[in-house]
């Protein structure tokens, strides 16, 4: 069977997690959870939460995450959920050999309180990082950090006049660079990849090695939300910059009517190149198997809002003494940025996800 479209997602975390943990227990999937150190937003239990669907001996395994940015985890949930009460898409998996391993909610602390951020306020998916190395500079940020984060909130016109000029001598592509490709410097400030390993990074090793160990061949689909056109799913490429593996990703995810697979190795992609992410870590945990991944990054609003409604709540964790009118307003532009909450759009966003899942499974098995 398969459910409801609009029942599979979730408004609220707490929601979201027992949608997911009751879908695959109904479903006899294997189940594991690793608790967070904090509570969420209204009091409940916090965890990374793992589904295997398959054999843990399997050589085939193909990994479908939600939730590197917490409040993407909304519309990451409810594929997720979709994917265990969705009877033709496990039977296929079961047929071709291939293991299916989904971890909901990499962040679950960002995923309760509508935040991008881990607790540590870090952007996971640019906190893979060798620390005891030196790190890398992003000196462009350095330069927008307090016009990124005035004082007060909402912006001044000056403030605003000077993000634009900013935007008139760099371009539109060269102030998202700017502030999205991740920065080390700023520990308040926006896309801080951290000064060590994060709670989320750890425990995401932990998973890959207690499932990925075995297998000989692993997909990753990790689902994001926020950069494109709204609802259209864009498939770019989480891998090395190898030549092999990008066309293994091409043969097996383009055509068909499906978003190319695009990469910011090539400037194909949407997202500029970025530092310190979430896929380098199936290199270091589990470097026997052949891995090919992309993330899956479903529009929402265009780049300026995006970046905007992001300001605004790193604004707020600063300024904790908002009024609590602000807060609501803040909170809400965050999840509107990041999750589009309308039928259509949800059925967007399974329509691509289940197709780029058959796939994956296809170039898995080898047909």
């Amino acid at each position: 069977m398969t459910m409801d479209l609009h029942l599979a997602f979730s408004s609220r975390y707490a929601a979201a997690r027992i949608k997911f943990l009751e879908a695959a227990a109904s479903a006899g999937m294997s189940l594991r959870s690793f608790e967070h150190p904090l509570k969420g937003v209204d009091g409940e239990t916090l965890a990374m939460d793992i589904a295997l669907d398959g054999s843990i001996d399997a050589e085939n395994l193909f990994i479908i995450s939600s939730a590197c940015h917490g409040v993407e985890g909304y519309c990451g949930s409810g594929v997720q959920v979709y994917a265990a009460h969705d009877v033709e898409w496990r039977a296929k998996a079961h047929a071709a050999g291939v293991a299916v391993l989904y971890i909901h909610a990499l962040n679950p602390h960002g995923f309760s309180y509508w935040r991008r951020t881990t607790h540590e306020n870090v952007d996971l998916n640019r906190n893979f990082q060798d620390f005891s190395q030196a790190l890398p500079v992003n000196a462009a940020y350095r330069d927008l950090h307090d016009l990124l984060l005035p004082p007060q909130w909402p912006p001044t016109p000056d403030n605003q006049a000077a993000i634009a000029a900013y935007i008139e001598g760099f371009g539109l592509t060269g102030y998202q660079a700017a502030v999205s490709r991740g920065q080390y410097e700023f520990a308040d400030g926006m896309f801080f990849g951290g000064d060590k390993t994060t709670w989320s990074n750890r425990t995401l090793r932990t998973v890959l090695q207690a499932f990925g160990q075995k297998a000989k061949r692993i997909v990753w689909m990790d689902l994001h939300t926020g950069l494109g056109p709204s609802g259209v799913g864009e498939r770019i490429f989480a891998c090395r910059d190898e030549p092999d593996a990008l066309a293994r990703a091409r043969l097996w995810w383009d055509g068909g009517g499906a978003t190319p697979v695009t990469s910011f190795y090539d400037g194909s992609s949407q997202s500029a190149r970025l530092t310190g992410l979430m896929w380098s870590a199936m290199y270091d945990e589990c470097p026997q198997a052949q891995y090919t991944g992309i993330a899956m990054e479903y529009g929402t609003l265009p780049i300026l809002e995006m970046i905007a409604a992001l300001r605004a709540d790193h604004w707020l964790h600063l300024h904790p003494e908002a009024s609590d009118e602000l807060k609501i307003a803040i909170k809400r532009q965050v999840l509107d940025a990041f999750y589009v909450d309308t039928d259509a759009w949800r059925a967007q966003v399974v329509v691509q996800a289940r197709q780029a899942m058959f796939q994956a499974v296809d170039g898995l098995s080898g047909r």
